[in-house]
């Protein structure tokens, strides 16, 4: 009469904090992989003058030499701030969405020069967003 009955299983009432630790991991890594290539965009307008051209005529015209140093100088900061976030620092989460934030005005400025790369790193920029906004485990150490 004894009854082989196995132990409750543990019902897990936090159904999204995979997908949103997966998606603030890959925020981290597609902020270090954009801010290298804003790096490298940086310095190629930086050397040449005449590496972009402008598609139409805008509003906002700007040298782009001074395009090359923003570049340059916001992909640093967006490439160390991916590393924070890699590493799970509070700052990191912070800067990133700011910078991400910057990136996406720094991107739509610079729509006249490259304006398929600018929209395409516009997205990122927006998904890297929504993916720090929306993880409420970040930071926090978990068992």
């Amino acid at each position: 009469m004894s009854q082989n009955t196995a132990p409750p299983r543990r019902q897990s009432t936090d159904t999204g904090s995979g997908w949103a630790s997966g998606g603030t991991l890959f925020a981290g890594v597609l902020m270090v992989v954009i801010g290298i290539l804003d790096v490298l965009q940086g310095i190629a307008a930086i050397a040449e003058d005449d590496v972009y051209t402008r598609v139409g005529d805008y509003v906002f015209k700007w040298d782009l030499t001074s395009w090359g140093w923003i570049h340059l100088i916001l992909g640093i900061v967006v490439a160390l701030a991916g590393f924070g976030i890699l590493k799970g620092t509070g700052w990191g989460r912070v800067a990133g969405i700011t910078l991400a934030s910057l990136n996406v005005i720094a991107q739509f400025l610079f729509l006249p020069y490259h304006p398929w790369w600018a929209l395409f790193s516009m997205a990122i920029s927006i998904f890297v967003i929504w993916a720090l906004a929306t993880d409420d485990t970040y930071g926090k150490d978990t068992v």
